[in-house]
């Protein structure tokens, strides 16, 4: 089993790589295989049930939404937000929903979506679409989950603890921290060069280096579009966003509210997390960093790298986005990146974490250096949990952001002081966040109900 770094950063749309991200890739993958097996012609009646966390907090992470949107063929990293609405409205205003925009079928949102509390075999975040023919006959049933950062399986790849199906040979295979520092020592290789020398088994080096300055620029486009924007995110709960207020008082361009107070390189980074954070949950186009929940984190310490860092250029965003993921696959493959599995240890823990080690790479580090910060921005982050305000990826979704990236700086200013010895290892932090996931009630595994979900007010 092989994981790209393209697998870890995709482009998307907010709030939520589990609740949006992952359901609107289930359904279109399941309306294509419809078509593919010749039957999508026949189908007269659909319905889906979400399970478990998709069924507690589904309306706020927008997964109706997605689910409906993918049925129709859309891609979350190829859909125009601005276009959502008005697709939403035509398929409600009509009463169906056209598959693959090709093949209408009557649809009542009430009772062909269903909302189930209950949870499938094998993952929270359980999805099951279920067409029928003219007759009213059952004609085909698929199990889907979305098990965080928008990987999807299926119900068969699940059942075995599969997370892809791509078996590509890579050079340099590793599957925890420890091997990837007998693989850099071996080879006098850094992190990133490991990664990219993987990425090749997929493309051609010009082709990675142009992909990830692509997933650079949205990054980019997202802090700008987020310094911009005003008024309140949706959802009910009428927060506002701040970003643009900050960016205002930082740039000089109005009073600062606290005028005694000078303004710090960090102050800049909680802008850029929580500009990314604003527009996540406003349905905004993101990059999934392993997850949208987190996904402010990685692009405010590139941000911080880029504009604070002596000696910045691309060729270092490229190799913090190949170290970044090199860790995340990490997470992936011996512990989660769902929030609705482990907590938020598991999002924003796991995007501290990979932003923590990948500074450290671009600013010197030996991998000895990255492994140690990476360490310490997850170690910090332990048992934190997921608990949604009103199901919606905003309170304390986004401040959290900021948080986890002024951590991530900290935790590779800490590393790059040492030596690269330490106490404990990165395989042991990843070891304890998978068992105090587990560990954890599951009231605190995105279900808003239980932590701040139930002891604040919606207004």
């Amino acid at each position: 089993m092989a994981i790209s770094v393209f697998d870890i950063f995709k482009i998307g749309i907010g709030p939520s790589s589990s609740h949006t991200v992952g359901p609107m890739r289930a359904a279109m993958t399941f309306v294509n295989n419809l078509e593919q097996q010749g039957i999508i012609d026949k189908v007269q009646r659909l319905r889906i049930e979400l399970f478990g966390s998709l069924g507690a907090t589904g309306k706020g992470h927008g997964t109706d939404k997605a689910v409906l949107l993918g049925l129709e063929g859309e891609a979350p990293d190829l859909i125009d937000p601005a276009i959502i609405p008005q697709r939403l409205a035509a398929i409600r205003e009509t009463g169906a929903v056209r598959l693959l925009q090709r093949y209408p079928v009557p649809f009542n949102e009430k009772a062909d979506l269903l909302f189930q509390r209950k949870v499938l075999p094998y993952h929270s975040n359980g999805m099951r679409f279920t067409v029928f023919d003219a007759n009213g006959a059952e004609s085909q049933q698929s199990d889907y989950y979305s098990v965080g950062g928008g990987f999807v399986v299926t119900d068969a790849a699940a059942a075995v603890d599969r997370l892809s199906n791509d078996d590509t040979c890579l050079p340099y295979p590793f599957k925890t921290g420890a091997a990837i520092l007998k693989l850099c020592a071996t080879h006098n290789k850094s992190i990133s060069d490991l990664m990219l020398s993987n990425e090749k088994a997929w493309l051609s080096e010009e082709q990675i280096r142009r992909n990830l300055l692509n997933i650079w620029q949205v990054m980019q486009a997202c802090v700008e579009r987020g310094l911009h924007q005003e008024g309140v995110m949706p959802g009910g709960m009428k927060v506002r966003r701040r970003a643009a207020n900050l960016y205002r008082q930082l740039s000089g361009e109005i009073p600062r509210q606290t005028p005694s107070m000078p303004v710090g390189t960090m102050e800049w980074v909680n802008l850029f997390a929580l500009a990314v954070s604003e527009e996540n949950a406003s349905g905004g186009r993101v990059v999934t960093a392993p997850t949208n929940g987190a996904a402010g984190i990685i692009p405010a310490v590139l941000h911080y790298y880029w504009r604070f860092c002596d000696g910045a250029n691309e060729e270092g965003v490229i190799r913090f986005l190949l170290t970044a993921a090199a860790i995340a696959i990490l997470y992936k493959e011996n512990a989660s990146l769902s929030g609705a599995e482990v907590g938020c240890q598991g999002e924003v823990g796991v995007a501290c974490s990979m932003a923590a080690g990948a500074l450290a790479e671009v600013l010197g580090g030996t991998p000895e250096q990255v492994e140690n910060a990476a360490e310490i921005g997850m170690e910090h982050n332990l048992g934190l949990t997921c608990d949604p305000v009103g199901g919606l990826v905003q309170v304390p979704c986004i401040e959290r952001n900021a948080m986890g990236s002024v951590k991530a700086i900290n935790a590779a200013r800490i590393a790059l002081r040492g030596d690269g010895k330490h106490f404990v290892s990165l395989d042991k932090v990843i070891k304890t966040m998978r068992e105090t996931g587990a560990d954890m009630k599951t009231k605190y595994k995105e279900t808003s109900r239980g932590g701040l979900a139930v002891n604040l007010i919606e207004c």
